[in-house]
């Protein structure tokens, strides 16, 4: 991509206009959580969602029919990322493409001058972490990841309760992902589909022939384009696990797991459980993370009592102990489990993000950039660990696993030219 053709100095770029005035925003990759996205954007007051952006035109073309018809102005509709980042009438994009996409994107905007929202995982891989960090700083843009539990007001308020010991000292997380996925089968390789762009649907992986089980969704159990059910769903657990622990960056990592029941197409394990050592906090703490892909039983409140999912957080102290789902916590507290304070309540995601948009303070962000790479760094290290089937030892100060060049070369990945994820932003 030639950056002449989009770099934009910040203060040219950045969003000056009053609190009254459009917001003009693009949604990028519509199909499935990008629906979500237009969504929540269209029904903000004075923001627009003005272009779309996705590799299937038939896709493309039902979303815009969509806005229309809920009498919203026709948005532009482009199939090439890049070609969007010229209107500069954009001034902010939202992304929920493929995960092999999601830095290269956000790094992109951040150089053509616009504010970025963009879905969890927001990085592929370790260095990918790293990157898109640095170019949001660099370019001075507000960068927002989607792990919307950080807009929870009753998760906020949980971080506090904690923060204030209310369970006294907590020492052990959880984060549960319990989903009923069935198996995904086998799917041929066959002829790219009429209206779909392939090439741009690759982006930064290898060239290989169309299969659909590495297309709509089932990408996710691809490592050339997902991370597994942990940078999936699991992303938001782990997350708001070491948000309330009150963590960063682990010592120590140990995952196990594989692929059960089903023979099919299918890489990333869908049985997991992920340790995670912290020792440079004030106390050590532990956390633990498991998928689970089939019939299960619920743990505390969290899946109802109906058979299902049971997905959420769960932190141990010396005082008792607090778990987070459904958009909410509760808590038990002493010896007896006698119940304590709770709260259900959330807020939106996408209206904080357009909230320090104006402002432009990214102290406004309810999960800033940085912090979603940091948790997105305790999924690649878990998933390492898993395919190499050993324990990793982190240094956060030089980003490396200590005594392993094997682990430390999975940091990142042989990028496809064009689609290349910059050393330098």
């Amino acid at each position: 991509m030639n950056r002449r053709s989009f770099v934009i100095g910040s203060a040219a770029a950045a969003w000056a206009a009053g609190p009254n005035d459009t917001l003009r925003v693009a949604c990028v990759g519509i199909r499935g959580r990008g629906g979500s996205h237009i969504r929540g954007f269209s029904k903000l007051p004075n923001v627009e969602v003005a272009a779309l952006c996705d590799i299937d035109e038939s896709v493309l073309a039902k979303r815009a029919g969509e806005l229309e018809a809920a009498g919203k102005k026709k948005p532009v509709t482009y199939t090439d990322f890049r070609k969007l980042l010229e209107d500069k009438s954009i001034d902010a994009v939202s992304i929920a493409t493929t995960n092999q996409w999601h830095t290269l994107q956000t790094i992109w905007a951040c150089q053509a001058g616009k504010d970025v929202y963009v879905e969890k995982p927001c990085s592929h891989n370790m260095f990918e972490s790293k990157q898109i960090v640095a170019a949001a700083r660099k370019y001075d843009r507000i960068v927002q990841h989607g792990t919307q539990s950080r807009s929870s007001t009753a998760l906020q308020e949980a971080a506090t309760r904690i923060r204030e010991g209310l369970i006294g000292d907590v020492y052990y997380g959880r984060g549960l992902c319990y989903k009923w996925r069935d198996t995904i089968g086998r799917t041929p390789e066959e002829a790219v589909p009429p209206g779909v762009h392939y090439d741009l649907w690759l982006g930064p992986a290898r060239q290989r022939p169309f299969s659909r089980n590495r297309f709509h969704y089932n990408w996710h159990w691809n490592w050339e384009y997902g991370n597994g059910d942990i940078g999936n769903q699991g992303v938001h657990e782990v997350d708001a696990c070491r948000w309330l622990l009150g963590v960063k960056y682990p010592v120590k990592v140990s995952a196990i797991g594989g692929h059960f029941m089903f023979d099919d197409d299918q890489e990333t394990p869908n049985t997991m459980v992920a340790a995670f050592e912290f020792d440079g906090e004030a106390k050590r703490k532990m956390m633990v993370f498991e998928v689970r892909h089939w019939i299960s039983n619920h743990e505390s409140w969290m899946g109802g009592e109906k058979p299902g999912n049971t997905v959420g957080t769960l932190f141990y102290g010396s005082k008792g102990y607090l778990a987070c789902g459904a958009g909410g916590y509760r808590t038990w507290l002493g010896k007896e489990q006698q119940a304590g304070p709770s709260r259900h309540e959330s807020t939106d995601h996408f209206a904080n993000f357009v909230a320090a948009v104006r402002e432009r303070k990214r102290s406004m962000l309810n999960a800033e950039i940085e912090e979603g790479a940091i948790s997105c760094t305790l999924i690649h290290l878990a998933n390492i660990s898993y395919r190499l089937g050993r324990t990793l030892h982190f240094d956060a100060a030089s980003m490396r696993c200590r005594g392993d060049e094997e682990a430390n070369r999975m940091f990142t990945r042989q990028y496809r030219a064009p689609f290349v994820v910059p050393e330098r932003v």
